[in-house]
C-alpha cells in the first residue's frame, strides 16, 4: 500500500439538537405547564497526534468524517443527550490547515489534542419561554449547525536524524541495521517510496528519507515531496556510496539540492557517512577521503555491517545527536 503523507478531508461537527414544545399532564389540566427540554449539543472535533506513520492511509477511501448530532429535547424538561465528539487521530508531525480560513495548526506531541471544529448549540424548549404574561409557551428553537470546513493534511516527519543521500547509497540498509526496523532494500533507484523510521539508544529518533536526485527541488524524481521531510530533521546524515566515480561531486549534488528547496535545510548540522567501503582497499578509501577534507565537514565510514561495526556507528551518531 502506498505511503499517504497528505490528504484533503471533509470534516464537519455534530449539529445541536431542536429544543421541543412538551406539557405537564395532570388530573383535570391537560396542559399543567411549559416542560419541553432543551437539544444536547453537537460533538465537537478534535485532531490528535499519534505514533503511526501509516494512519493516513485508514483514510484514504473516507473523505468525510462527522461528530454525532446531539439528541432533541424531551418531555418533563429533560436535555437531549449530547453529541459524541470525533477524535481523529493523525501521525505526529501533522500540519492541519483549514482551506476556509487557512488557519495552520502544527500537533508534534505524541497524545496532543487539538479542537478544529466546534459542534451546534442545542435548541430551546418551550419550557425556556415561560413567563406571567406566556405561560403556556408554544415556541422551542432548533439546534444549530455544526462548524464545517474542508482540511488540507500534511506530515512533516519530526526526527532527531534524517538519512540523505543519492538513490541507493546504502541508506535503508543502515537503518536496517542500527535500528532493527524494516525498510526495503533494493539494487535499483528509489528503494525507498516512503521514508521508514527507526529508533537508536537513548530514543533518538532516525529517518531514512528517500533518494533525492538532482533537480527534486523541482520535482524530479521523487521530488521536493519528500524534502519537506527533512525539515523537522535535527542531524543530517550525509551518504555517500563509494560506487560514486567523483563523491565531492555526489555529495554537491544533494547539497545543492538542499539549498534550492531553502527553508534553512543546508544550515542543519552534518554529517558525512562513506557506505559501501567493502569495495575498496583501505588505501584506496583514505584517498578518496582526502578529496572530501576541503569539504571541512566530519566524516564515518561504514565497513561490513557485523555486530561490531554496527554498535561502533550507532555509538558515533548518538554522540553527534546528544552534543
Amino acid at each position: 500500500m502506498a505511503f499517504i503523507d497528505e490528504i484533503n478531508l471533509h470534516i464537519k461537527a455534530g449539529k445541536g439538537g431542536d429544543g421541543v414544545v412538551r406539557w405537564l399532564h395532570e388530573r383535570g389540566r391537560e396542559f399543567a405547564g411549559a416542560v419541553g427540554g432543551d437539544g444536547g449539543r453537537g460533538g465537537d472535533v478534535y485532531v490528535r497526534a499519534i505514533r503511526d506513520l501509516a494512519i493516513l492511509n485508514r483514510y484514504r477511501n473516507i473523505k468525510e468524517f462527522s461528530a454525532e448530532n446531539g439528541l432533541s429535547g424531551m418531555k418533563k424538561s429533560m436535555h437531549g443527550r449530547d453529541g459524541k465528539d470525533l477524535v481523529l487521530d493523525l501521525p505526529i508531525g501533522s500540519i492541519v490547515t483549514d482551506l476556509r480560513t487557512k488557519r495552520a495548526i502544527n500537533i508534534l506531541t505524541d497524545g496532543e489534542q487539538v479542537l478544529i471544529l466546534k459542534g451546534g448549540r442545542g435548541g430551546l424548549g418551550n419550557e425556556h419561554f415561560k413567563a406571567s404574561t406566556n405561560t403556556t409557551p408554544t415556541e422551542s428553537t432548533d439546534g444549530k449547525e455544526g462548524d464545517e470546513a474542508d482540511f488540507h493534511i500534511e506530515l512533516e516527519l519530526v526526527a532527531d536524524a534524517g538519512l540523505i543521500g543519492l538513490p541507493n547509497a546504502g541508506k535503508s540498509s543502515l537503518l536496517n541495521a542500527l535500528t532493527n526496523a524494516n525498510a526495503q532494500v533494493g539494487s535499483y533507484a528509489f528503494t525507498t517510496l516512503e521514508p521508514n523510521l527507526g529508533a537508536l539508544p537513548g530514543g533518538f529518533v532516525v529517518a531514512d528519507i528517500p533518494g533525492l536526485i538532482e533537480g527534486a527541488s523541482e520535482g524530479k524524481g521523487l521530488g521536493h515531496k519528500f524534502l519537506r521531510h527533512v525539515k523537522r530533521t535535527r542531524h543530517l546524515f550525509h551518504l555517500i556510496s563509494l560506487e560514486n566515480t567523483d563523491l565531492v561531486e555526489a555529495y554537491k549534488t544533494i547539497r545543492g539540492e538542499l539549498k534550492q528547496y531553502g527553508q534553512g535545510l543546508d544550515e542543519k548540522e552534518e554529517t558525512i557517512i562513506l557506505t559501501k567501503t567493502d569495495m575498496m582497499e583501505e588505501k584506496e578509501i583514505k584517498a578518496l577521503q582526502k578529496k572530501l577534507v576541503k569539504l571541512n565537514k566530519d566524516i564515518l565510514t561504514v565497513t561490513v555491517l557485523d555486530d561490531s561495526s554496527i554498535k561502533e556507528i550507532s555509538d558515533e551518531i548518538v554522540k553527534r545527536l546528544r552534543k
